[in-house]
C-alpha cells in the first residue's frame, strides 16, 4: 500500500477561558480525503481514527482532552481552557487515519483563547451523573438538556458548563459490560447567583447521615433530573469562591526567628591534626573486652557447672537404681544368648511319642535354626501309623 498524506486548511475556534470547549472530529468530513474503493454493490465505511497533539509535542496541552470509542464513530476533544493562555494561540495538529487504505490526511486546529467577561463565575456545582458516558454528555443537545435542568432548580442570571470529566479520569472503574452500565460523568456549572436551597439540602445533616450509611438521601428537586439524569446527590460538591480567604500571611518576627549573627565567619585554611588512636580504643577494644568477658561466663556456665555421673546417683533412690541395674542384666543376658545359636533346642521343640506304637517319631526338622517355618507338632494328618477312629453312624444303617 502507498501511505499518502493530504493537509487541510487550518480552522480556527475561539473558546473562552473558564469555559467549556467542545470540538467534533467528523468522519464525514475526512471521507471525502479518502478515495472509497469499494466492491461493487457496497457502500464505503471505512474506519477512521484520529491522533491530536500539540504541534511540536507528542502530547495535548493539560487542559485538553480527547475520545474516540470506536473507529466507526466521530472523536472529540474536550476540556476548559485555562487563564494562562489567554491571547496565546494553541495549533492542535489533527491526524486522520484510513485503516483500510492506510491513508492519511491530516490539517491543524487553531485555537484561540479569549477572556470571558463574566468570568469567573463564583458559585460553582460538580454534579456527578451516572447513566451517561463523556461522549454522550458532550453532545449538545444532551448538554442543553442538562443545563436547562440546573436552571429551572437554580434560577441564575448566567449559567455555564465549565468542566466535564469522565469518572475513569477521576479513579473509577471500567463498568461491567451487562444491562448497558454506564462510567459516568462529572460535570461542573456555574453561576453568579448563591445556590438555591435545592442544592443547600445536600449540605443537611440527615442527609449527610444516609449519605454515610450508603443510602439515597432526599432531594425535591431529584424528579426534574431523573427523567434523564440520575445524580448522584452524594458526591455533588459546592464550591463558593466569594468566601474563600487567602492563604498568604504576613510573617511577623517573633522569637521563632534567629537574630541577625552578622557576616558569615567560614574556617580557617590550617586545621590542627587530631589523633584518632583513643576513637579506635573507643570504638573497637572497649566492645571487645565486653564480648570476651561474657563468653568466659558463658564457658564457665556451660563447663563447669554441669552435674556428673556420681552426683546424679547420690540423688536418685537405692530401688530405682536397683532396678535400673537389673534391667541392664537382663537385657546384657538376652543379648548374649542371642549371639550363641549353636546350643541344642530345647526340650519343648523335640517331638513326641507316637500315641499308639509309642514310637520316638523322627524330628520333623534340622537342627538349623534358619528353617524356622515348620510347625512344633506333627498333625494327625502326617503322623505314620495313625488309626482310624470310627465314627458314629445314623441308626438304622450297621
Amino acid at each position: 500500500y502507498t501511505i499518502l498524506s493530504k493537509v487541510h486548511s487550518d480552522r480556527n475556534v475561539y473558546p473562552s477561558a473558564g469555559v467549556l470547549f467542545v470540538h467534533v472530529l467528523e468522519r464525514e468530513y475526512f471521507k471525502g480525503e479518502f478515495p472509497p474503493y469499494p466492491k461493487p454493490g457496497e457502500i464505503s465505511n471505512d474506519p477512521i481514527t484520529f491522533n491530536t497533539n500539540l504541534m511540536g509535542y507528542p502530547d495535548r496541552p493539560g487542559w485538553l482532552r480527547y475520545i474516540q470509542r470506536t473507529p466507526y464513530s466521530d472523536g472529540v476533544l474536550y476540556g476548559s481552557p485555562t487563564v494562562e493562555n489567554v491571547g496565546k494561540p494553541t495549533i492542535i495538529e489533527i491526524t486522520a487515519y484510513n485503516r483500510r487504505t492506510f491513508e492519511t490526511a491530516r490539517h491543524n486546529l487553531i485555537i484561540n483563547i479569549v477572556s470571558a467577561e463574566d468570568f469567573p463565575l463564583p458559585y460553582q456545582v460538580e454534579f456527578f451523573i451516572r447513566n451517561m458516558n463523556v461522549e454522550e454528555m458532550l453532545a449538545s443537545e444532551v448538554l442543553g438538556d442538562f443545563l436547562g435542568a440546573v436552571k429551572n432548580v437554580w434560577q441564575p442570571e448566567r449559567l455555564n458548563a465549565i468542566n466535564i470529566t469522565s469518572a475513569l479520569d477521576r479513579g473509577g472503574r471500567v463498568p461491567l459490560p451487562i444491562n448497558d452500565m454506564k462510567e459516568g460523568v462529572y460535570v461542573m456549572v456555574g453561576a453568579d447567583v448563591p445556590f438555591s436551597s435545592c442544592l443547600r439540602e445536600v449540605e443537611n445533616p440527615q442527609n449527610q447521615l444516609r449519605c454515610s450509611q450508603e443510602m439515597e438521601p432526599v432531594i425535591t428537586c431529584d424528579k426534574k433530573f431523573r427523567i434523564q439524569f440520575h445524580i448522584d446527590w452524594c458526591k455533588i460538591s459546592l464550591v463558593d469562591n466569594t468566601k474563600q480567604v487567602s492563604t498568604f500571611q504576613e510573617v511577623i518576627r517573633g522569637e521563632g526567628i534567629l537574630p541577625d549573627g552578622g557576616e558569615y565567619k567560614p574556617p580557617s585554611d590550617t586545621l590542627k591534626s587530631r589523633d584518632y588512636y583513643s576513637d579506635f580504643l573507643i570504638t573497637l577494644a572497649v566492645p571487645s573486652a565486653i564480648a570476651l568477658v561474657l563468653f568466659l561466663m558463658l564457658a564457665y556456665i556451660m563447663c563447669c557447672r554441669r552435674e556428673g555421673v556420681e552426683k546424679r546417683n547420690m540423688q536418685t533412690p537405692d530401688i530405682q537404681l536397683v532396678h535400673h541395674s537389673a534391667i541392664q542384666k537382663s537385657t546384657k543376658e538376652l543379648r548374649d544368648m542371642s549371639k550363641n545359636r549353636e546350643i541344642a533346642w530345647p526340650l519343648s521343640t523335640l517331638p513326641v511319642f507316637h500315641p499308639v506304637t509309642g514310637e520316638i517319631v523322627p524330628p520333623l526338622h534340622t537342627d538349623s535354626y534358619g528353617n524356622t517355618s515348620m510347625p512344633l507338632m506333627q498333625t494327625q494328618q502326617n503322623l505314620p501309623h495313625q488309626t482310624q477312629i470310627p465314627q458314629q453312624q445314623s441308626a438304622g444303617q450297621y
